[in-house]
């Protein structure tokens, strides 16, 4: 559900194939879109055990190239998923943390792992039998 909106009314909770407001359509594709990304899943993730520096993040997450965390970072912050605080000291020290919106987040991105963990044999057998059935009709 949406964080409330004083000058609008707060939406009720419905089914998802109720919802027919494009602004809450246009938001969960945003959001799909950003949480199907490369980094964003595992940012929040390690952000989940505490707040952490830009350096460890990235040691955290290899492959990921300075950029590409950057612009993570930002969208994440611009979306109030995390803070962003600068230590005034020299040189600054940057710290990222989850906000609350960001550990809801977390917590139903959390029912994705649940549902591979109960449901992941299942899928593993579908796939090898369906790859079966395409050797066998090549």
């Amino acid at each position: 559900m949406l964080a409330p909106n004083p000058d609008k009314p707060a939406l009720p909770p419905i089914a998802c194939a109720d919802c027919d407001d494009p602004r809450v359509e246009e938001l969960v594709r945003d959001l799909l879109t950003r949480l199907a990304d490369r980094w964003t899943l595992l940012t929040i993730e390690h952000l989940a055990t505490g707040p952490m520096r830009f350096s460890r993040l990235r040691e955290r997450l290899p492959g990921v190239s300075q950029k590409m965390l950057t612009q993570t970072l930002r969208q994440l912050e611009r979306d109030g998923v995390l803070t962003r605080h600068v230590h005034p000291v020299v040189p600054p020290h940057v710290e990222y943390r989850l906000t609350p919106l960001g550990e809801s987040l977390g917590e139903a991105i959390c029912g994705l792992w649940q549902w591979v963990m109960a449901h992941g044999d299942a899928m593993e057998a579908a796939r090898q039998a369906f790859d079966q059935r395409l050797r066998e009709t090549v």
